[in-house]
């Protein structure tokens, strides 16, 4: 049974400058805790990893303000602290890490190339790529201002902070109807903002919403914007917009949780990897391994079911044992 697809890729000549070209044993791209979690494990190893840490130094979690369920951290801790005692953990064995964005990848030849701020060109042995996934949000003004402060794209990460609370979810499919009966069983009550009049979510899963005593869906409703002092304390909805029914109405809320989807970081990687139909990276079941040998993929790129930290953190650890392995068979 094949594992990937074949796809058809035409090898590019691999054209070196020297004076802007740079060689490496092992290239990791991005800075979460995948990345970070990597280049400590490679470091560790004598990789002597180089890690470029994409536009958002340390991931998604710099935008968390706690994160109470990594282990290891009894008091809690916030992202950007976390992230930064990676940094350094990984620093401390003797991993490099600049900032910079990978904008373009060649991987049609055994020795793999990655360009940086479409300047300066990589090659290297081994690439983890380890670039996240962006959460997507509605493009209001107020998502921004309360990031952190009432705005969440992660029911499992932040839904403890509002126990016994009113939050509302956004969403129709499968993700948000999960998040929602999650925060069922820590919130008070629990809105459902559904754009449609009917939900997306498989019927299992509809079932189990409409079976939650906590949860009211709002039907045919959007959100317009958020509001509150000092974080958010409720949501101005549209029903049934741009209908004669039309009518604006609000929620008292204390959380927002979007649940619309993530988009994987994968697009300059996509002509020599196998992706789903999202976007995720396809890797070899139980590895990090991809369809091309010495690239491997590690955290929210190639994962959309856990999406979590401690998760990205541990398939960071197999990326770089994946790695090293493979560099050993190959010197």
């Amino acid at each position: 049974m094949e594992l990937f697809k074949p796809l058809n890729i035409q090898k590019e000549s691999l054209v070196i400058d020297s004076e802007n070209t740079e060689k490496v044993r092992c290239l990791i791209i991005g800075s979460g805790p995948a990345g970070y979690t990597a280049a400590i494990y490679a470091a560790r190893a004598n990789l002597k990893p180089l890690l470029y840490t994409g536009l958002q130094m340390g991931g998604q979690l710099t935008t968390t303000t706690e994160v109470d369920n990594f282990p290891g951290y009894p008091e809690g801790v916030t992202g950007p602290e976390m992230m930064d005692q990676l940094k350094a953990q990984a620093e401390r064995f003797g991993a490099e890490i600049r900032f910079g964005i990978a904008t373009a990848a060649d991987f049609s030849e055994k020795v793999h190339k990655v360009t940086i701020d479409d300047n300066k060109i990589i090659l290297a042995d081994a690439v983890i790529i380890a670039t996240g996934a962006t959460a997507k949000y509605l493009g209001l003004e107020s998502e921004q201002k309360y990031a952190g402060m009432g705005v969440s794209a992660c029911a499992t990460c932040d839904g403890f902070f509002y126990r016994g609370k009113d939050v509302a979810v956004v969403g129709g499919g499968d993700t948000a109807a999960e998040e929602a009966t999650y925060l069922a069983g820590l919130c008070r009550k629990v809105y459902l903002i559904v754009r449609r009049n009917e939900l997306r979510a498989s019927k299992a899963m509809q079932e189990r919403v409409m079976e939650t005593d906590n949860i009211e869906v709002l039907w045919e409703h959007q959100t317009i914007e958020l509001f509150g002092e000092n974080g958010v304390e409720g949501a101005t909805l549209v029903k049934k917009k741009g209908t004669p029914q039309e009518e604006i109405v609000s929620i008292n809320i204390d959380g927002f949780f979007l649940a619309i989807g993530h988009t994987p970081n994968s697009d300059i990687f996509k002509k020599y990897l196998e992706t789903d139909e999202v976007g995720y990276i396809k890797t070899i079941p139980g590895t990090s391994k991809t369809m091309v040998p010495g690239v491997f993929a590690a955290g929210d790129v190639q994962d959309p079911y856990y999406r979590q930290a401690v998760t990205a953190a541990g398939s960071g650890c197999m990326a770089a044992i994946d790695a090293e392995r493979y560099l050993s068979e190959h010197k």
